[in-house]
């Protein structure tokens, strides 16, 4: 079984769906807490630590294999926590950032929340280190896009951040820094690499979970 923390219920129908697709038989089990992010947003990252390690130990105590968080703004704060849990615990966006990092070293990284930012850049710039490429990492604030997501307006949600991206020339990548943005990938034009987590994080945590599938795309 895997475990995914979540700070949105969107994300739940999200992933259900590429289990369906990619990992057939996986069990998977949701915990979702919105009081997270906000804390997180308001108080910075750090603030939530006891909060999102209680979330992990229950999920490992209830049987799960491993845990994934999907939230970009937690990521680094879940896999800090994660430690003598006793299951593997992984940040959904890495699979994502070592992506960007293969496909250029010119990366613009597009967000709805400005938390998400210094954890996505961190995060990139931590797996360029890693493969030896040196990378630019830009941020774009995605304007007005989060009031629509809040009030459940998702396709105008997904629309604004299409549009912000196929503004966006000067890069070799674009990185969709949460997953809730990923739906505005399939909206996009741009000739610009187009890069969003869900799917590499849910492949990532079927392996750790011990759950093997075939590989797919990670771009999605």
């Amino acid at each position: 079984m895997l475990a995914l923390l979540h700070t949105s219920p969107v994300h739940i129908p999200v992933f259900d769906a590429l289990r369906d697709e990619d990992h057939p038989g996986l069990e998977l089990r949701h915990f979702v807490d919105e009081s997270l992010l906000d804390r997180a947003r308001a108080e910075g990252p750090e603030a939530v630590v006891d909060d999102v390690r209680a979330v992990l130990q229950r999920a490992a105590a209830d049987g799960a294999r491993a845990v994934l968080c999907t939230c970009s703004t937690l990521g680094g704060v879940a896999e800090s926590a994660g430690a003598g849990i006793g299951v593997p615990v992984l940040r959904g966006d890495r699979q994502m950032a070592a992506a960007a990092v293969a496909t250029g070293a010119r990366v613009v990284v597009l967000g709805t929340v400005e938390s998400t930012f210094g954890p996505t850049v961190s995060l990139i710039e931590e797996e360029a280190r890693r493969a030896g490429h040196p990378v630019d990492v830009r941020t774009r604030l995605v304007a007005d896009a989060w009031r629509r997501f809040e009030t459940g307006d998702l396709d105008g949600y997904a629309r604004l951040i299409a549009t912000t991206a196929d503004e966006v020339t000067d890069a070799d990548v674009i990185v969709l820094a949460q997953p809730s943005m990923a739906p505005a990938r399939q909206l996009t034009t741009t000739s610009v690499p187009v890069l969003s987590s869900p799917r590499p994080a849910l492949a990532a945590g079927a392996e750790a979970a011990g759950h093997l599938a075939p590989s797919v795309d990670s771009g999605e």
